[in-house]
């Protein structure tokens, strides 16, 4: 939101739904070579097993089908809950305004996020195997609940990503607003979400392992039943440090090259719609 703007000023949700998908979609297919060598370099078999650089967009319809409603409804239940906490009379609480918007827009987005996920993760590790054909056996074996495995460690790792991104990409935007003495323009913001995001993927890193594992887990095993917890303990046992940080590298790239190309297709189309 720019410095001074209220939420009636701000284009309608429909809007941020159009926006938020496509900037959705243009990301995970742009990144999605990236995101398949991070669930490599994290699954228990090790990277090369786990195919190396072979089949990199495997998985890639599942990504395809569940990026635009997950970052539809993620962005719209951002921008609504920052209009329901409008506190233009605290600008201090502004920042709060923003964790808990972005908190409640995790919150939703996951229930389309997860299955999505755990698909295509599976798919990256099994590049032999087709989307289709791993989503039937999900069901099959584990039913609607198997798609969901992950889904607290999901959001576990979701809510503190967007409480350190979304308040550090709003902060930087309104700093840069200030000193330019105008809003920011539409690669600005994209620069301010680079930054953030690359940020926020490194201290995150440990939370989205113990998400990867848990959902590449065997069925029935200790790790498929979700508690986190457990789940990195494991990891520092047998890897240590260097376990919890795997993929730290193509992660921040990813993410940043993400935030970069999300955030700022979220404003530009907003920008060109409104």
């Amino acid at each position: 939101m720019a410095p001074g703007a209220s939420p009636a000023d701000q284009p309608g949700f429909g809007v941020s739904l159009l926006a938020g998908g496509v900037a959705g979609v243009s990301v995970d297919l742009i990144l999605f070579p990236l995101d398949t060598m991070k669930t490599r370099l994290q699954s228990p078999q090790g990277f090369k097993k786990a195919g190396g650089f072979r089949g990199i967009y495997a998985g890639v319809p599942s990504a395809a089908v569940g990026s635009f409603p997950n970052a539809a409804a993620f962005f719209i239940t951002y921008e609504y809950v920052k209009f329901l906490l409008r506190m233009e009379s605290s600008s201090y609480l502004v920042p709060v305004t923003h964790m808990l918007a972005a908190s409640a827009g995790e919150v939703v987005a996951c229930f389309i996020r997860v299955p999505s996920e755990v698909v295509k993760q599976r798919a990256q590790v099994s590049a032999a195997s087709g989307t289709f054909h791993i989503f039937s056996n999900i069901l099959y074996q584990e039913g609607i609940q198997g798609l969901y495995r992950g889904y607290k460690s999901t959001v576990l790792r979701e809510i503190p990503f967007s409480l350190v991104q979304f308040p550090l990409w709003e902060s930087l935007k309104a700093l840069w607003s200030r000193k330019q003495d105008h809003v920011v323009d539409s690669w600005q913001s994209a620069a301010c979400g680079a930054f953030a995001g690359g940020f926020a993927a490194v201290v995150t890193t440990p939370l989205d392992v113990a998400k990867t594992r848990i959902m590449l887990a065997k069925a029935g095993s200790n790790t498929a039943s979700g508690n986190v917890l457990p789940a990195l303990l494991e990891v520092w046992k047998t890897q240590g440090i260097s376990g919890l940080f795997a993929g730290v590298f193509p992660r921040m790239a990813a993410v940043s090259l993400g935030g970069f190309i999300f955030l700022g297709a979220y404003d530009l189309t907003r920008s060109l719609l409104f």
